[in-house]
C-alpha cells in the first residue's frame, strides 16, 4: 500500500483498501482509531472523534483512562526490562502505533530485546510498518492473527523465528481483553498463551471495569460503542486469569497506581481511571 504524502490532511485521504480485508470505513467510529484519539495521536478520523467526545461526555475521564493505562504499559515493559531481565515481548492485540511502543522501551534498556506484535485489525496492518524497527542488536516482527485463535499465534513461523518460546516471554494483553466477550472463552485463550511460556515469563494486563461506574453512565458507553464488543470485567473477573501466576507486588491495582511513585502526584483515583492491571510471573 502506498503511504500517504505528508502533506495530505487525514480528512483527505481515500479509504484504504488492503489485501484479503475489507474496506476500512472512516466514516464509522472505530475503537483503535477512537484509543488513538484519546492518546492525542493523528490517525483518526471525525467518526472517531465524535464518538470520543461523546464518551467524554458520559465518562469524563475517558481520556485519562487511555493515558494512564498507556503510562501502566511503559511503566511493565520498563520493570520487565530492567528489573525481570525480560528480553523477549509477545504483545497482542498492539493498536495503532503510538510511540513509545514496546519495542522503543524495553530496546532503549536492553537493546537486544527481540519483539513480536500482534494484531487481526486491518487499521493497525495499514501502519505496520511503524512497528517494523529495531536495533541492530535486537529484532521486532509484527503478525497478522487473531487473540482468539491462540494456536495458530503460537504457530506462526515469524513468531518462532522471532523469539524464543523456551526462554522467558512477557506476554502483554494491555487493553485488548475487553473486547473478547465471554463466549469467546477469554479464560481459556490467556490460559493456553501461558501455557506455551517458559517459566520465568511473566502475564502484563490490563482491562476495562465497569467497578466504579453508575449503572446510567454504563448504558450510555454501551449506547455509544453500539456494534462493538466490550466486556466490562470485575476485579474478582480480572484476577481469574492469572491463575496459578505469581503476581508481582502490587498486585491487582489500578492502572494510575501500578508502580507510579514516580509519576505526577496525586495520582488519579481508581474510578477515574477505572481500569484494572497486573504484573504476574510464570512459575
Amino acid at each position: 500500500m502506498n503511504d500517504p504524502k505528508p502533506e495530505t490532511p487525514i480528512e483527505a485521504r481515500p479509504t484504504e483498501s488492503l489485501s484479503g480485508y475489507s474496506r476500512i470505513d472512516t466514516t464509522v467510529a472505530h475503537p483503535a482509531r477512537r484509543y488513538d484519539y484519546f492518546l492525542g495521536g493523528k490517525d483518526n478520523f471525525a467518526a472517531d472523534r465524535e464518538s470520543g467526545d461523546k464518551l467524554i461526555a458520559a465518562f469524563p475521564t475517558a481520556r485519562l483512562t487511555a493515558l494512564e493505562n498507556r503510562g501502566f504499559m511503559r511503566r511493565a515493559v520498563a520493570y520487565l526490562a530492567g528489573q525481570a531481565g525480560i528480553r523477549q515481548f509477545l504483545d497482542i492485540g498492539t493498536g495503532i502505533p503510538t510511540s513509545p511502543n514496546t519495542h522503543e522501551l524495553a530496546q532503549a534498556i536492553a537493546p537486544e530485546s527481540r519483539i513480536v506484535y500482534v494484531d487481526n485489525d486491518p487499521i493497525v496492518l495499514a501502519h505496520a510498518r511503524a512497528l517494523l524497527t529495531s536495533t541492530p542488536e535486537g529484532a521486532t516482527a509484527y503478525l497478522d492473527a487473531d487473540l482468539r485463535q491462540p494456536e495458530q499465534i503460537l504457530a506462526q513461523p515469524d513468531l518462532r523465528a522471532t523469539i524464543d518460546l523456551t526462554q522467558p516471554v512477557a506476554l502483554m494483553l494491555v487493553a485488548v481483553l475487553h473486547f473478547i466477550p465471554d463466549g469467546d472463552d477469554p479464560y481459556g485463550i490467556v490460559a493456553r498463551l501461558v501455557r506455551a511460556l517458559a517459566p520465568g515469563s511473566y502475564l502484563v494486563m490490563s482491562h476495562a471495569t465497569f467497578d466504579f461506574l453508575p449503572a446510567r453512565t454504563v448504558d450510555r458507553v454501551d449506547q455509544i460503542t453500539g456494534p462493538e464488543t466490550f466486556r466490562g470485567r470485575s476485579k474478582a473477573e480480572f484476577g481469574a486469569f492469572f491463575e496459578g501466576l505469581e503476581f508481582i507486588d502490587p498486585g491487582i491495582v489500578s492502572v494510575a497506581h501500578w508502580r507510579a511513585e514516580r509519576e505526577p502526584q496525586p495520582r488519579p483515583s481508581a474510578a477515574e481511571a477505572a481500569v484494572h492491571c497486573a504484573v504476574a510471573r510464570v512459575r
